[in-house]
């Protein structure tokens, strides 16, 4: 199983001194925890793609080139691209040049996106999002079949067989699909033979694990090998040295995010302590805690979803100090991977 990390690049005021990073600092910083996780072993790490004023990461690619030139060896993808706003030729050359920079080591998660502000940024209507993700997916995989790509669509000018460059370093560029809970975009990554990426922020493991055999047996009816149909999870977590410590130190910036955004969205404003408590208890999905702790969790969504190729945890809500992330970021790969590894 593959472990990274998947970062927002968030920039909120420290919960302890409410201070903010300018966006210049946050984004150093950001980059210094992409060189930890790659000395201290972890196998990717991911950039996601939000357009709010409390996120960084609203060029990805860019970001993850920045990233390229400091590190040697972990892989870097989008956490996701919400390809349903984008033009997917852009996209492909985007990430094929990443590819060349990092020679080899690009990948592209894409999906829908968990915020609306990027269809009317980019002049798309919100209720067209589905049908917008399904024609544009489609194009970046032919996009990556193929050079000269002859297609035509409802919302993009067709092309006519004009070359696509560059190429990326790799044959074949990967390509995930991001998935929330909603059963037809589980049974279309199956049916189309992709890699899933399921978003697991809430509830228990277990809870998906129906909506994950869709998705297997999807992509067994339409012909695919098992062991193409590759299963990763992106869930909230953070390591310390004691779970006591992991929990104390994510807890405030947890809180000032899930309070902010539900809000927003009409979720209760009370009892965050008590759904945080629950989170982290052992059938919870968050992986906040001593590496003893959370390898222990992760073996348990291993076996709760029948099997992952890669999980990647969300931490930078926790809006830590630079030693503490980093810290954090090293016990991930330096003690939470050893104990997963020795236990097969």
């Amino acid at each position: 199983m593959d472990i990274g990390i998947d970062s927002f690049a968030v920039t909120l005021p420290d919960p302890k001194t409410g201070r903010t990073l300018s966006a210049a600092e946050r984004m150093e910083r950001l980059l210094d925890e992409v060189e930890v996780a790659d000395r201290s072993g972890l196998d990717v790490f991911g950039i996601g793609e939000h357009h709010r004023a409390e996120f960084l990461d609203a060029a990805p690619a860019v970001i993850l080139a920045a990233a390229a030139a400091r590190t040697r060896r972990i892989r870097l993808t989008s956490a996701v691209t919400v390809l349903s706003a984008a033009d997917p030729v852009r996209v492909f050359q985007d990430f094929a040049t990443l590819d060349l920079i990092a020679k080899g080591r690009a990948e592209i998660v894409v999906g829908r996106g968990s915020f609306g502000e990027a269809y009317p940024l980019f002049g798309f209507a919100a209720e067209d999002y589905d049908a917008l993700f399904v024609e544009k997916l489609e194009l970046l995989l032919a996009l990556r079949a193929q050079t000269h790509v002859t297609w035509r669509g409802r919302f993009r000018p067709p092309l006519t067989g004009q070359g696509v460059y560059p190429r990326p370093y790799q044959d074949r560029l990967p390509i995930w699909v991001g998935v929330g809970g909603t059963p037809a975009s589980f049974a279309r990554a199956g049916t189309l033979g992709l890699p899933l990426m399921v978003a697991i922020i809430g509830g228990s493991f277990a809870r998906f694990r129906p909506l994950v055999e869709l998705y297997r047996e999807a992509g067994r009816r339409a012909g695919h090998a098992p062991e193409t149909l590759k299963v990763g999870v992106h869930a909230i977590g953070f390591v310390a040295d004691t779970d006591r410590a992991a929990r104390e130190a994510f807890y405030p910036g947890w809180a000032q995010m899930f309070g902010k955004i539900g809000a927003e969205r009409g979720w209760p404003s009370t009892g965050l302590a008590e759904q945080f408590a629950a989170m982290c208890a052992p059938d919870g999905s968050y992986l906040i805690g001593a590496p003893e702790t959370v390898a222990a969790k992760v073996q348990a969504a291993e076996a709760a979803l029948g099997g992952l190729s890669r999980l990647t945890f969300q931490m930078s809500s926790a809006m830590q100090e630079p030693e503490a992330m980093q810290r954090s970021i090293a016990l991930l790969g330096t003690a939470v991977m050893p104990r997963l590894k020795a236990a097969g």
